[in-house]
């Protein structure tokens, strides 16, 4: 078979037979304009048997969109999907899968949620039902089989989704945040079950590929963890855990992986070899070059003091240990302090800068007023919405004016939730307001602003 992997500097691949194969894969949805809206741009990878592989990215890298092509359940634009060397088109007879939200049918017990997929498959009923009360024992649910989804804590009904993906012996078992919807607790408690699992003889799939943004998770669970960028989703590394297991979270070596993975994720995109690339500024951006992060002003300025009464330097693991926030979370916030030019980050590190400092420290009014000037100068969509408005001659414009502009280049939804976000950092430095009434974003008078 001709390699054909990505060309990025990747490491050397397991030697166990390929189960999965994703050859050059992109996807893009359209937009509410017409636009393609690409999600996934040229991803390859292989998942090979004896191997549990993370696909580990910030919300929008498009993991689980990659997921849900391995598993046929969408169709790539560009690219294949193969299962045992045999491109795919449609569903993906060599996997199972199991979902954040559980997606267990309300009507049917235990017993019976398990059975679906033998069902599907046209398993005999006796043989359905042993091969479920079986797995059901497996996976600590014993004495449960009659028990409807609403009678369970959500940690016993996450153990039917696995009972249910794993009844049906598949080749591959893909999983989507399956621990994200649990407490910390249960999921530690699931997670740690599964690699128990694993380890044993008769762990009825050969190989497991997790899309996770938790990056001790990934550390913890998987032998090599791909890092995805953002908008649109590309493989930016491959690494190579190496621990032994069982792996504990307090030695030095899963820690320095934990910082290791922090400041792949937190740097900047790097050209690749013989790419010649411009790295275009916030202020001089478009919002859709650098879309606002989903921050709310409160939130920005509580991580920014903590940051201060820490020595105004962390570490950003144990920042994120210290919050209990993961990294979909915590991420946000930095790239907000960030693109404010309020922190900077270097090596899993996060500083505050001068202007930082003196956000944290000022009274409320200079704080809006400092607020104001980063946000006008290097908030893209910010800064559009109020030269947008300093054109017109009363000052105001209508919302569906700036949704239609940014549809262009995001969802539906996405759009409606970087406006939002823009309204809210507007409204807060008082650069401009908004009138839910009539929908109408409406520029602050200068006397007006904070001074």
């Amino acid at each position: 078979m001709t390699d054909q992997r990505p060309s990025t500097a990747f490491g050397p691949e397991p030697t166990g037979d390929v189960i999965l194969e994703v050859n050059h894969v992109s996807k893009s949805f359209t937009t509410p304009a017409g636009q393609p809206l690409p999600v996934l741009e040229d991803v390859s990878l292989r998942l090979h048997e004896g191997e549990i592989v993370a696909l580990l990215g910030k919300s929008g890298s498009g993991k689980s969109t990659l997921l849900r092509c391995i598993a046929g359940l969408i169709a790539p634009t560009t690219g294949t999907v193969s299962y045992r060397g045999t491109p795919i088109n449609g569903a993906n007879p060599g996997v199972a899968m199991v979902f954040q939200s559980f997606a267990l049918l309300p009507w049917l017990t235990v017993q019976a949620n398990t059975e679906l997929g033998l069902q599907a498959r046209a398993v005999p009923p006796a043989e359905r039902q042993k091969r479920a009360l079986e797995m059901i024992d497996v996976i600590g649910l014993d004495g449960f089989e009659e028990a409807y989804p609403k009678e369970l804590s959500g940690g016993m009904r996450q153990r039917v989704g696995f009972a249910r993906a794993l009844v049906v012996q598949p080749d591959a078992l893909l999983m989507d945040e399956p621990f994200s919807a649990l407490d910390v607790l249960t999921a530690e408690n699931l997670r740690t079950e599964l690699l128990s699992l694993w380890g044993g003889k008769d762990f009825p799939t050969k190989a497991i590929l997790i899309v996770t943004h938790n990056i001790e998770e990934a550390v913890q669970m998987a032998d090599r963890i791909f890092v995805l960028s953002s908008n649109p989703g590309r493989f930016k590394t491959e690494i190579n855990t190496d621990l032994a297991r069982p792996r504990d979270r307090r030695a030095p070596e899963f820690e320095a992986m934990v910082d290791r993975i922090y400041r792949i994720m937190t740097e900047r995109p790097t050209p690749e070899a013989g790419q010649q690339t411009t790295v275009v500024e916030p202020g001089l951006a478009s919002p859709r070059d650098y879309p606002l992060p989903h921050v709310s002003v409160g939130g920005l300025a509580g991580l920014l003091e903590i940051l201060n009464n820490l020595g105004g330097r962390e570490d950003l693991p144990r920042l994120g240990r210290l919050l209990t926030f993961e990294i979909d979370d915590l991420l946000p916030i930095v790239d907000a302090a960030k693109m404010l030019g309020f922190a900077e980050v270097a090596d899993a590190d996060i500083e505050l800068t001068a202007e930082g400092k003196a956000f944290v420290e000022a009274d409320i009014l200079t704080s809006k007023k400092l607020f104001a000037t980063a946000a006008a100068a290097h908030a893209p969509l910010v800064r559009a919405i109020l030269r947008a408005l300093e054109t017109t001659k009363d000052g105001t414009l209508s919302e569906r004016f700036f949704l239609d502009l940014l549809q262009g280049g995001f969802s539906q939804d996405e759009a409606q939730a970087q406006l939002d976000t823009a309204i809210d950092w507007g409204r807060y430095g008082e650069l401009f307001d908004y009138r839910a009434g009539d929908g109408q974003l409406i520029l602050t008078p200068a006397d007006d602003m904070a001074a």
